[in-house]
């Protein structure tokens, strides 16, 4: 397999399952929903097994949380802090996706990105790998996410237009530029309004 067939063989299949989880939200709350939320991680926080969990917000939350935590509308509706977080599907290099771990493991290796824990590398080489493939991840979830959209399904799914937010609670901080990559900004003109102001 080339780099390049791993690669997109990588991305096909997270957009294939991103898609057909967000078809699975719960109908019932499906209205409710004005967020959707990639989660990107790491198993045991290990970069080379990194995933990304696919969920979403509700207004039902948002009123919760101002009810009982926050009185701050903004921070309740934006900070993923306050948000959903458990019980989402998870795509990646993830025990529950043995299809996408197997397309993971294939494009590390054969981008030379993948190492085993042997002593064969120094302290600086596994950083340096590991950032890398926390990058090529990270492409791989805002192209995904930029997709979603693209195609329409996102809009299909939900019956309207809904922003993407990708982040990595490792990182407060990056999800705005993270998202801002991966939607048109009319879509996220609220959130980015919101991080602007912090």
């Amino acid at each position: 397999m080339s780099d390049e067939a791993g690669e997109v063989a990588l991305r096909e299949h997270v957009l294939k399952e991103a898609a057909r989880i967000v078809d699975g939200f719960p109908e019932a709350l499906k209205p409710e929903i004005y967020v959707v939320s990639f989660r990107i991680w790491r198993v045991d926080q290990d970069p080379r097994c990194p995933y990304v969990a696919i969920g979403y917000n509700t207004q039902s939350e948002v009123r919760r949380v101002l009810e009982q935590e926050c009185s701050y509308e903004g921070t309740a509706r934006w900070e993923y802090a306050y948000w959903l977080l458990e019980g989402f599907e998870t795509v990646g290099h993830v025990p529950e996706d043995p299809v996408g771990s197997a397309l993971h493991l294939a494009e590390a290796r054969a981008q030379g990105l993948w190492y085993e824990d042997d002593g064969t590398l120094s302290e600086d080489e596994r950083d340096a790998r590991d950032d890398e493939l926390v990058a090529h991840f990270d492409a791989v979830c805002i192209d995904v996410a930029r997709r979603l959209r693209a195609d329409g399904h996102l809009e299909r799914a939900l019956g309207r237009t809904v922003p993407v937010v990708v982040f990595d609670m490792d990182r407060p901080g990056w999800e705005a530029e993270a998202t801002e990559a991966a939607n048109p900004a009319e879509a996220i003109a609220e959130f980015a309004e919101h991080h602007a102001a912090l």
